[in-house]
């Protein structure tokens, strides 16, 4: 994760995400480019599937377009077969850590089981790790050896000393 989610880039998230500005989208692309590939790639990426209601909903998959530059440039394939959400999910903004889990749990299948033993899961922004972690135990339990967790931005932890001062 080579950012934090604040400003400016959860704007440009979200009118990214939220508003479907894929101008703001290839800015952030060309951001995760710009900061390096991890230290070990896998063999492939696959990015957190949206159900697909939403997918009509908002014409793109958010975690799907961010990640096909980097992955051109890094020359790793990506994969939108591989994970299907079973289910619609409520939005995860406004739910506690465990409500977050909990809307998520058994919510992705693996559809297609790849070949490879090294997949990379890839979201837009991680605040609890709760879609994640949803999403690498459906890969693990198909067999994929390993698992590493991308995403382009993760929330900052709130600042518990600050709120009690």
């Amino acid at each position: 994760m080579p950012y934090r989610y604040a400003w400016p880039l959860d704007l440009l998230e979200t009118r990214f995400k939220f508003g479907g500005s894929l101008v703001a989208g290839n800015v952030l692309s060309r951001q995760w480019i710009a900061a390096g590939a991890p230290p070990q790639l896998p063999e492939l990426i696959v990015p957190v599937p949206l159900h697909t209601a939403r997918l009509r909903e908002r014409g793109f998959n958010q975690a799907l377009e961010l990640v096909r530059p980097l992955a051109r440039h890094i020359h790793v394939p990506v994969c939108a077969r591989v994970l299907e959400r079973t289910r619609p999910t409520n939005a995860q903004s406004g739910l506690d850590a465990e409500q977050r889990a909990e809307n998520v749990r058994r919510a992705f299948r693996v559809r297609d089981v790849p070949a490879v033993k090294h997949v990379a899961v890839v979201d837009d922004v991680m605040t609890t790790g709760a879609t994640l972690a949803a999403c690498t135990l459906a890969l693990l339990e198909a067999g994929v050896e390993r698992v590493d967790v991308w995403a382009l931005a993760r929330t900052p932890k709130p600042d518990f000393k600050a709120k009690a001062g």
